[in-house]
């Protein structure tokens, strides 16, 4: 191993595990060997450069997106959501509005207002109005006035009164206009709403139109500012021609201010310019000290040398963002050790963003095809739908999946070609790998053979049971040297599913064979031996007997002579034992699950060490009920080792692409205790009845995060109906009543009311109430789910809750 952090390239990634990384991990790697063809390649000396992965036959979806420089993409922010939450850029949607009045209602106010404002300063001005002067005259010396309510100006001071006192009462007029025909909201929706630079342009439009009507006195704003003028300042000012000047042109720009502010015209401006006009080559504004392109944890350490040195690679796109989460989780767990800090600074100095390099080699995976926020470890598996069922500020956002909410683990319910595996499987299995690379995670992923899981190329270790170019096999023991733990687990995978079996019986025998066989051998049996000793068969039995008492092994020779008096006994589980373990002796099975010095096994146990990405092909087509077996087992051994490791720093996670008859009631109580080892599963199901009815209710409440997908059925729909609870909502009940006339006019409008609509004359009675109903019916999860969608409910590991969404899939 290097010691300043640098990796080496390896050959295939599936031909052996990974060494472990930097910083650094426990020092016992996985008991994988190397295949017998091929070198080693040395995994010190030079730093890798970095090649871009592959092209292969899956839409590559890059991130961060297509022609965003890496800088500005680390630069996007990510706010704190709900979750779930898409966070890349996310931005809040607008204020949702609880009676919005229709675009025609809307514009039948403004335009009757406007009519009836109109009215009213004609009605001023052509003097029909009563008592119009009334107001002025209080105020104001008699001497002005004529005789009489309606008698007119007799001065000129009564003249410039009057101009003014006309003024006002337009601007009046005019704001009552607006507020009651609403024209800020139809200005907004059907001006601001359309953004720029239409909203420039009708304000522009607007304003030339206004100061049109000023200047030919159409409106009342000119005499009036000039009278006020005149008699603060007296009249001899008017003698200037610059003072008139300057009153016009401040007149002009006061008319013209208002329509600027509506219509942005500065932001308009500084958004030309700074396009227009952008910064000369090699001499762009530099972002801020604190900016995340510019490494402030290394600048906050003293490292200056190496954050420049990071920054350029990332401006230069010579670092992509697989390196920058892999580096920043390099420097947090250096953090704790700081003896490794300069060693790791260095290491970033002179190889940038190779540093600290996945044990692969691999600085991202052959392709995408899904889009990926590595930073957050988020993917984005589709769009919430506009629905009703969805709350309003979730409708429209992007709905994604990251470790926190797999820390709950998933369930996934749908049938056959709903999209389970292309939209939500694959998606998740590739988050995982990239995380996996940046040295923050390890993935399993378990599928049939041929089932896109993603390319060989993504992978660092990669189990074809069955097939005879499978470099690896599958330790059907879970690489424990204990024969209890071994036996306890081999047991659940055995028979877990069957009811009518204690599993602690079944671990109990084989616990009986298990432990003199590896005192009298040093490892356990293979699966021939294995069936033999469970069968009883003489010579098996003799020969393990006679190899204990050569080497004086008293206490596993009382084990034997347990078993042998306890075989054939009512209630023996040896027969369904053996029966299930023959179903991996078949001659498909020939040369795999071996155990002896030669074995080519791979050990789960290694998850739970280094970022490993693991992929089990099983051979579900020919050999159905071993597969199952075998993802019963692998399920087994999953939650029992990742509840015992000590270090939970790496998140682990097992993703099964089928768990039909794979859990237990052991490993539904091993599922509750993932989330407090920073671990999780991602179970798929086809129906909620390939699990057996009494774990359907267990089940549920064991995962956090759960995934109905259209098509399921209405039995389906209503486990996760009374999974996912009631809620209060309001409800509105309207009763028409017919309206019974008393006086004679009144019952003929009402007969001629009817005579023209057809209807009687109604009255409506409206009951508003609070009921408590659940968010998705069990009818409304078969038939009212549209395909390509599925409603999904996530739960965080920290307890946060997000309601069943209905998403629109696109992963």
């Amino acid at each position: 191993m290097d010691d300043d952090g640098t990796r080496g390239v390896r050959g295939s990634s599936a031909d052996r595990a990974p060494v472990p990384g930097l910083p650094p991990r426990p020092t016992t790697s996985p008991r994988v060997p190397p295949p017998a063809t091929g070198p080693r390649t040395p995994a010190s000396a030079q730093p890798v450069e970095y090649r871009p992965p592959r092209p292969t036959s899956a839409p590559s979806v890059e991130q961060p997106p297509r022609g965003a420089p890496l800088d500005a993409w680390l630069r996007t922010p990510r706010p704190h959501q709900e979750p779930g939450v898409w966070r890349y850029g996310y931005a809040p949607p607008p204020p949702e509005m609880s009676e919005r009045v229709s675009d025609r209602s809307l514009l039948v106010g403004a335009l009757i207002s406007l009519l009836s404002a109109l009215l009213l300063w004609s009605l001023w001005r052509n003097g029909y109005l009563p008592y119009r002067l009334v107001p002025l005259k209080l105020f104001t010396p008699g001497e002005w006035w004529n005789p009489g309510t309606s008698g007119g100006p007799r001065t000129v001071q009564g003249s410039d009164s009057l101009t003014v006192y006309e003024a006002l009462l337009f601007g009046l007029l005019a704001y009552g206009c607006g507020r009651v025909g609403n024209w800020s909201e139809l200005f907004r929706r059907h001006v601001a709403d359309r953004g720029q630079p239409f909203l420039a342009l009708a304000a522009a439009a607007a304003a030339g139109l206004t100061q049109l009507l000023v200047w030919k006195e159409a409106l009342p704003v000119v005499r009036p500012v000039l009278v006020l003028i005149a008699s603060v300042a007296g009249g001899e000012i008017y003698q200037s021609q610059t003072v008139v000047n300057v009153v016009y042109a401040v007149i002009a720009a006061a008319v013209l201010w208002p329509f600027a502010r509506l219509g942005r015209w500065r932001e308009l401006l500084a958004a030309r310019r700074s396009n227009s006009s952008p910064p000369p080559h090699g001499h762009e504004a530099p972002a801020s000290a604190t900016s995340a392109d510019q490494w402030p944890e290394l600048r906050a350490a003293g490292w200056t040398d190496a954050a420049d040195a990071l920054t350029a690679e990332v401006r230069t796109g010579r670092m992509n963002d697989v390196d920058v989460a892999r580096l920043r989780h390099a420097w947090m767990l250096a953090a704790g050790r700081p003896d490794r800090l300069a060693s790791l600074a260095e290491t970033m100095l002179r190889t940038g963003g190779a540093a600290a390099l996945h044990p692969s080699g691999h600085r991202d995976l052959p392709g995408r095809t899904a889009r990926h926020d590595v930073l957050t470890g988020q993917v984005r598996i589709g769009r919430c739908a506009e629905d009703p069922h969805n709350p309003y500020v979730r409708r429209g956002t992007g709905l994604a999946l990251d470790p926190e909410l797999l820390g709950t683990s998933l369930l996934a319910v749908g049938p056959p070609g709903a999209g389970k595996t292309d939209r939500l499987v694959r998606p998740v299995v590739e988050a995982l790998a990239l995380r996996a690379l940046a040295g923050q995670a390890a993935v399993l992923a378990v599928g049939g053979a041929g089932a896109p899981l993603g390319p060989d190329d993504a992978f660092d270790v990669v189990v074809r049971v069955g097939h005879p170019g499978s470099a690896h096999d599958i330790d059907l023991y879970g690489g424990t040297a204990d024969p209890d733990e071994a036996a306890a687990v081999l047991a659940e995978g055995l028979v877990g599913d069957v009811g009518s079996l204690d599993s602690r019986r079944a671990a109990t025998v084989l616990a009986q064979l298990l432990g003199p066989y590896r005192a009298a051998h040093g490892h356990f049996p293979s699966v021939p031996e294995l069936r033999e000793l469970l069968d009883g068969t003489p010579a098996a039995i003799a020969g393990l007997r006679a190899t204990l008492e050569a080497a004086g092994h008293q206490a596993m020779l009382r084990e034997l002579d347990a078993r042998a008096r306890q075989a054939g006994g009512p209630g023996d589980p040896a027969p369904a034992l053996a029966d299930r373990v023959s179903l991996l002796d078949r001659p498909a099975f020939a040369g795999f699950f071996a155990t002896g010095p030669d074995a080519r096994q791979f050990s789960l146990r290694a998850l739970g060490q280094h970022p490993l990405r693991v992929r089990v092909d099983l051979p579900e087509r020919g050999h159905a009920e071993a597969s199952r077996l075998l993802t019963r087992l692998l399920l087994a051994q999953f939650t029992a080792i990742t509840a015992a490791r000590t270090d939970t720093t790496l998140f682990a996670c097992l993703v099964l692409d089928d768990a039909t008859h794979a859990v237990t009631a052991e490993t539904v109580r091993g599922i509750r205790r993932l989330r407090s080892v920073n671990a999780g599963a991602v179970l798929v199901l086809r129906t909620v009845d390939d699990v057996p009815e009494a774990l359907h209710t267990p089940l549920l409440g064991a995962v956090g995060c759960t995934a109905a997908f259209s098509g399921i059925t209405t039995w389906d729909g209503k486990r996760f109906a009374e999974a996912w609870g009631k809620e209060w909502v309001e409800t509105r009940e309207v009763a028409q009543h017919t309206v019974f006339a008393d006086q004679p006019f009144t019952r003929a409008l009402h007969a001629l009311r009817k005579l023209v609509t057809g209807k009687a004359v109604t009255t409506d009675a409206v009951t508003v109430r609070q009921v408590e109903r659940e968010r998705w019916s069990a009818s409304e999860l078969a038939y009212a789910v549209p395909a390509g969608h599925a409603v999904l409910s996530l739960t965080t590991v920290r307890g946060e809750h997000a309601p069943p969404l209905l998403v629109r899939l696109d992963g």
